[in-house]
């Protein structure tokens, strides 16, 4: 098989119900070695749900899920290894100095504690926060804590990667490097699944575009095959047009009537 073409991920009539009420509505995707996934939606769209379906926390679904090959309803969890991630919610253990932190997770996913040290202090350095790594990270800003998940994620060097919100609390700056390192390990061969809300950083880092709503994915193309398939000129505006939202003008007008005083009632 072409490298270039080789399938890292399969999802074949992916279903999922919580309490009666149906979260995935057969979701089908295929997805190739290198390719950066935009994978947006409203909340509430199922994207979390099948994140940590794919991740193995959640086992309770109906349909097929297959990465690197291995169906992972096996339950053998060796294809984890491979996998790094970014909860947009991530609890890291706030006693733990950055250090510890990272060769912990790295012991986790098998590493050397002495090559697992080595690696964080060499990323620690490249993101300016090696004078730090034996504060607690109760000390550390959200971007400062950003930077160790993110470090957290690669540390094993892996080849699928799920960063839900990883800029978040992240300097411009800061945001230009990691849209650099996502393109460079997409080129090595890596594959990312990547979600946020801020349509624009998703329109530029992504190769491909993967929309959920309610459930099912309404959208799955190149940001440029998605304009053609709208009259809109932005992703915004496309997530919009797709989701069926199209009060964010009157709903920003009347909510600024409000602040200026010259509301009727409420």
């Amino acid at each position: 098989m072409d490298s270039a073409n080789e399938s890292i991920l399969s999802i074949q009539d992916l279903t999922m119900s919580y309490g009666g009420k149906q979260v995935l509505n057969g979701i089908n995707l295929e997805v190739s070695k290198g390719q950066i996934i935009g994978y947006i939606g409203p909340n509430g769209a199922g994207k979390s749900t099948t994140v940590k379906i794919m991740l193995g926390l959640i086992d309770n679904y109906k349909g097929k899920v297959v990465i690197f090959g291995q169906d992972i309803s096996t339950g053998d969890p060796s294809y984890k290894r491979r996998i790094g991630y970014v909860p947009e919610n991530a609890e890291a253990y706030d006693n733990l100095t950055a250090m510890e932190y990272l060769v912990f997770i790295g012991e986790l996913y098998g590493l050397d504690q002495a090559f697992a040290q080595g690696k964080a202090e060499s990323l620690l350095q490249q993101f300016e926060l090696i004078d730090v790594r034996h504060a607690r990270l109760s000390s550390f800003s959200k971007g400062m804590k950003q930077k160790v998940l993110i470090i957290s994620s690669l540390l094993h060097n892996p080849d699928l990667l799920f960063w839900d919100e990883p800029l978040s609390g992240l300097d411009a700056n800061s945001m230009m490097v990691i849209q650099e390192i996502l393109s460079q390990l997409a080129e090595e061969g890596k594959t990312i699944f990547y979600s946020s809300h801020i349509m624009d950083l998703v329109e530029k880092i992504s190769n491909r575009i993967v929309l959920l709503v309610n459930g099912k994915v309404v959208a799955d193309g190149s940001f440029e095959e998605l304009q053609e398939q709208s009259e809109e000129g932005s992703l915004s505006g496309i997530f919009n047009q797709l989701t069926g939202f199209t009060e964010h003008r009157e709903k920003a007008a009347h909510f600024v009537s409000v602040v200026r005083g010259d509301h009727d009632d409420a």
